[in-house]
């Protein structure tokens, strides 16, 4: 197994209509996993339209000019099959992996609802689907302990205009104003061969696919003015700390502390995501050994660290943790403000950063061990950076931080002055 590199074949083409194919052949195995993501997410939604590209993500399954409603589900599940689909603030994608000599039917699905959705879209399709969103919102954000979180955290680091500042679920009153004609221009404009990459892994040829595109895929028009999305890569510091305070049905007092560092991609968030997992992966970390073994003042299994991968912006990193019994949320913040703050000042082991770098390679290389992985991290990068041998630039970006590099990036970007922090409190019982 090498240390790090793509070690699979990569061949690429773009069709006359701007579609971009990435065919990876792996014998492995008779099966093939079909990956399209649509360079639209919720940073490219127009003040007005947030949620559109998410309740897309839900009306792409709901029948398009020669798949009736539900159709597509079931003839790959009726293949053998399994398929999903993701939206977030950068892209939506839909996948799904298949019986190799199925590839073809997998193909043509998703040729037909990139042409094929709009004429089929109906008004009481879009309703009905509206309903689901405000389902999923119910049941995932505002029913859930601390299932808010993340729509509270995006406000706080990213201030109004900015492409990153409303989530994926987006506003249901947007979502509730909008027509049929605006949610039908949307589609036209963003789900074009000319803004999407196809990508397919396993048993199967580059001839065969790029062959099996063109036929299904080429006669799509290209959109050919696809509009930009607000840049978001400068985000100006306000020099004050970002606090919120919520009191909510909530088990315990529960704390996350965020900061911006740098975008996806880039060196400064390879060491972003190696100081994260040093902060919070598992019982090996500062966090866990500090505030959960050390001083109990957080609960074992609910404290950690993360960063998201948001490629257009200063990507977040957030620690939190919740509260045990008698401990005060503010001494639970101040414990984790001060184990983020020492990543500046307590300069990480030798030891920590072999940690840190054996679990990222394990995480790396569970994803490439699958088709569908390593299908969605070629049109990951050939989406974001265009070239989808990027991909093993993730693993060897991570492999090469040092110690010293945590420490500026943490005397940089994870100041107090430039830090958000969340509490939530659980209500009084009478």
């Amino acid at each position: 197994m090498p240390d790090s590199g793509y070690p699979w074949p990569i061949e690429t083409t773009r069709l006359d209509n701007g579609l971009r194919v990435v065919v990876s052949e792996d014998r492995t195995a008779p099966a093939v996993a079909v990956n399209l993501w649509y360079d639209v997410g919720s940073r490219h939604e127009p003040a007005g339209q947030t949620g559109f590209a998410h309740l897309f993500e839900h009306l792409m399954f709901e029948g398009s000019v020669n798949v009736a409603k539900t159709e597509h589900m079931k003839l790959i599940q009726g293949s053998g099959g399994s398929l999903n689909a993701t939206t977030n603030p950068d892209r939506t994608n839909y996948f799904e992996t298949v019986p190799a000599e199925h590839l073809e039917l997998a193909l043509w699905l998703e040729a037909d609802r990139m042409g094929g959705l709009v004429p089929a879209l109906t008004q009481e399709t879009l309703d009905n689907q509206r309903d689901v969103v405000k389902n999923e919102r119910r049941q995932r954000y505002e029913n859930v302990p601390y299932g808010d979180a993340w729509l509270r955290l995006l406000p706080l680091l990213y201030p109004p205009g900015h492409p990153y500042h409303h989530a994926t679920i987006g506003s249901m009153a947007d979502l509730n104003a909008a027509d049929l004609a605006t949610f039908q221009a949307f589609h036209r404009t963003y789900y074009a061969p000319d803004n999407a990459v196809l990508t397919v892994v396993g048993d199967t040829t580059a001839t065969e696919v790029f062959a099996l595109a063109r036929r299904y895929f080429g006669a799509i028009p290209a959109r050919g003015d696809i509009p930009a999305a607000p840049d978001g890569h400068t985000v100006t510091g306000t020099g004050r700390a970002g606090v919120e305070t919520v009191t909510a049905e909530v088990p315990a007092a529960r704390v996350y502390v965020a900061h911006r560092t740098h975008p996806f991609g880039s060196p400064g968030y390879d060491v972003a995501t190696v100081a994260a997992t040093v902060l919070g992966s598992g019982r090996g970390s500062r966090l866990y050994q500090r505030l959960a073994d050390g001083e109990r003042l957080a609960q074992p299994d609910l404290v950690g660290a993360y960063g998201v991968d948001l490629a257009h912006a200063p990507a977040p990193l957030i620690a939190t943790a919740t509260a045990r019994p008698g401990v005060s949320a503010e001494r639970l913040a101040a414990g984790v403000a001060e184990v983020v703050d020492e990543l500046a000042t307590v300069p990480v082991t030798s030891a920590e950063l072999d940690r840190a770098k054996a679990l990222l390679s394990t995480a790396w290389w569970r994803q490439m061990a699958t088709v569908d992985g390593r299908a969605d991290a070629l049109g990951r990068y050939a989406t974001q950076f265009g070239d989808p041998a990027k991909t093993a630039d993730r693993l060897s970006g991570w492999l090469s931080v040092t110690a010293g590099q945590i420490a500026e990036l943490a005397a940089d970007v994870l100041t107090p002055a430039d830090r958000v922090t969340l509490t939530y409190l659980p209500e009084e019982t009478p």
